[in-house]
């Protein structure tokens, strides 16, 4: 759209389904590919991405000709259709429903892509649910216990 400017940069959270860690060293980095490639075909600009065997961040500037939902979407489903495709992991692979979406302004964006790029140290810390529900209390996100990412199998 002509005249139109924005300045959106979100940062997405999402699991393996039942927690699952099975997300192997030797392909995560083709996985952080492909799933870049997925994002720049829908025309946002991946800034980070890096995860644990059971779950991923990624920090995008967002463009608006694409619903956050619609964006999701297409990276989970097209991620875990090269997954399977490739054979990567002995049982069928799928995300577990659901993400979290945060919003920060240009000033966090340095410090949430350095968060991003520390996860392993972060998780010698706290397990992924803490650091997920630190998330949801911090941005002030209502939510219900029951919906919360199940813990690691």
């Amino acid at each position: 759209m002509a005249n139109t400017y924005t300045q959106i940069h979100i940062h997405f959270v999402f699991a393996v389904k039942f927690r699952y860690g099975i997300i192997q060293t030797q392909w995560k980095n083709n996985l952080y590919q492909y799933i870049t490639g997925i994002v720049r075909n829908n025309n946002h600009k991946l800034l980070a991405i890096n995860g644990m065997s059971d779950h991923i961040h990624i920090l995008i500037g967002i463009r608006p000709s694409q619903s956050i939902s619609d964006l999701m979407k297409d990276v989970k489903q097209g991620s875990s259709l090269w997954i399977n495709e490739n054979k990567l992991t002995s049982r069928h692979f799928e995300w577990q429903e659901g993400y979290g979406a945060f919003s920060y302004s240009k000033s966090q964006v340095n410090s949430v892509i350095d968060y991003i790029r520390n996860q392993e140290i972060h998780h010698k810390k706290r397990t992924f649910r803490e650091e997920y529900i630190e998330f949801l209390e911090k941005f002030e996100i209502d939510y219900d216990e029951k919906y919360i990412f199940k813990e690691l199998l």
